[in-house]
């Protein structure tokens, strides 16, 4: 009787390891990769993950890529770095036709995984639908819906995927996001992220952290040796229509050696004329405005570093040009005070040294300021021999 009850128990155990397997055999689990759109947000492309129940007949795709913009503070989360994003589930149908009308590419890798593996992955998407389990504190580099999805399959699978580098030796986050940025003619974008990402955006990534972007994580999942397949099979659903691309001459570099060489020819006309000229009220009028914009975006970047959760905002190098006093001097430009001359004395001095240190310095600057330090420079030395 004893060996009876050992086989009834043996056969109690293998009951929920043998419906794992059959609810596993009848899935399909697949990763999607989606190329970059035209809108900043997009720019980076996006990740989800497709569920295939033969059974069911249901085709549902997990997107953890989803926030709510009528969240009450929404814009001042977003700002702090608190704002909560959560997972979602739709119909592939649907998902399909939504990148589709934006002319985005749609790649599928259907991963290669036992059935018991697919069965814990769809439980543990289901469960992360529930409402106390579906948001979590977005991240763009550490914890963003690609990261997400490579913690799924790091976890339920195997994790050697993640040891793998799809990038060149030595790359860093600022020069993994310069990439995109530059395919899709975002120079506007990419000075303003330059300008508000600080030292840490150029350290070194891990292989794992290079996975941040959709497209690394799908290369990562591709390059794997043969010890460990991770796909089973790889196909385009939709291939991105070409289109023309834009050339916009109006980028930064040139737009603020436009704006410099106008200042100079502003203030070389007001010294050829005597008494309180016109073009002498214009550029004093231009001096306030200049100081306080760039002393207002000192104020923002130290709040960036100080008061947001934003880990990459921090030891910003842009503050030795847009140093926060100058929002208070900025009404000084036109005083004869000592004090006043010496500090903008004290700023020349400052601007020459970044200048001359600029691409040398460990925080990549973004050289389409080169014109507007020139100009911060020269309005500070004539008011400091004025």
């Amino acid at each position: 009787m004893h060996w009876i009850w050992c086989l009834f128990i043996g056969l109690l155990m293998q009951l929920p390891l043998n419906s794992h397997a059959q609810e596993g055999s009848r899935l399909q689990i697949s990763l999607l990769t989606c190329t970059p759109g035209d809108e900043l947000y997009s720019t980076f492309g996006h990740s989800a993950i497709r569920v295939i129940d033969s059974n069911s007949v249901t085709d549902l795709v997990y997107n953890y890529g989803t926030f709510n913009f009528d969240d009450e503070g929404f814009y001042l989360k977003f700002v702090q770095g608190k704002l909560l994003y959560y997972v979602s589930v739709e119909n592939f149908s649907n998902f399909k036709y939504d990148y589709q009308s934006e002319n985005r590419g749609i790649t599928e890798q259907v991963l290669q995984l036992s059935a018991e593996e697919k069965s814990r992955i769809r439980i543990f998407l289901n469960d992360n639908l529930k409402p106390e389990n579906k948001f979590y504190k977005y991240d763009f580099f550490f914890d963003n819906c690609t990261t997400r999805l490579r913690d799924i399959i790091k976890k339920q699978h195997d994790s050697s995927f993640c040891k793998r580098s799809v990038m060149p030796a030595h790359s860093r986050f600022r020069q993994a996001i310069h990439e995109y940025l530059d395919k899709n003619d975002k120079d506007w974008s990419k000075l303003g992220i330059d300008i508000l990402l600080g030292l840490p955006c150029d350290g070194l990534m891990t292989p794992e952290q290079e996975q941040f972007l959709p497209d690394n994580l799908m290369k990562s999942l591709d390059s794997s040796n043969q010890q460990h397949l991770y796909v089973a099979s790889e196909k385009q659903l939709y291939t991105v229509i070409p289109t023309p691309a834009d050339t916009n001459i109006f980028n930064p570099f040139t737009v603020f050696s436009l704006f410099l060489l106008f200042v100079v020819l502003l203030d070389f006309f007001s010294r050829k004329q005597t008494g309180f000229t016109l073009a002498k009220g214009i550029l004093t009028g231009l001096d306030g405005l200049i100081f306080f914009l760039t002393g207002t975006l000192g104020i923002i970047l130290i709040f960036m570093w100080l008061g947001t959760d934003h880990s990459m905002c921090k030891n910003n190098f842009n503050l030795l040009w847009a140093f926060p006093p100058h929002f208070i001097m900025a009404f000084f430009v036109n005083s004869k005070k000592a004090w006043v001359k010496k500090y903008f004395g004290f700023n020349s001095a400052l601007l020459i040294l970044l200048l001359i240190s600029w691409f040398f310095l460990p925080q990549q600057l973004n050289p389409g300021l080169i014109p507007f330090v020139l100009l911060l420079l020269y309005r500070s030395a004539r008011i400091a021999r004025a």
